[in-house]
């Protein structure tokens, strides 16, 4: 496809990318690859949301991360978003910051069963607060 402009280059990627990704807002997922008036490619990069695992052996402890789906489990992550300690006595064991986790939900983000749920139940939690 030969293509009189970057910037409509850049449209058209970005419409092929809702259509065929589903994505609601793909900006931090995807790169548009534009050289020379021709549309060479993109692929989408999928942000998790996930466990990292920080504990010492037989104390699990996690944080509760934004990384890129490619990335190793305790790799570095893009943004730390809370803590879960599964063996505390207290409850809630698990932190979250959910003004930044529905920010990353609201860009695609795709979260685990595991992080799903703590989210769950940190919405309610701050709806009773309220």
């Amino acid at each position: 496809i030969v293509l009189p402009a970057r910037e409509e280059a850049k449209n058209i990627a970005k419409e092929v990318l809702h259509s065929f990704a589903g994505l609601v807002n793909s900006r931090p997922f995807s790169r548009v690859m534009v050289a020379n008036g021709h549309l060479n490619g993109f692929f989408v990069m999928a942000v998790k949301l996930r466990l990292k695992r920080v504990g010492a052996r037989n104390t699990p402890a996690y944080r509760i991360v934004a990384t890129d789906g490619r990335n190793r489990r305790d790799g570095r992550p893009k943004e730390e978003l809370g803590t879960y300690e599964p063996l505390s006595k207290k409850e809630p064991n698990y932190s979250i910051n959910l003004e930044r986790a529905e920010y990353w939900l609201s860009v695609g983000a795709q979260p685990s069963d595991t992080v799903r749920s703590f989210i769950r139940k940190a919405r309610r939690a701050s709806k009773a607060d309220a």
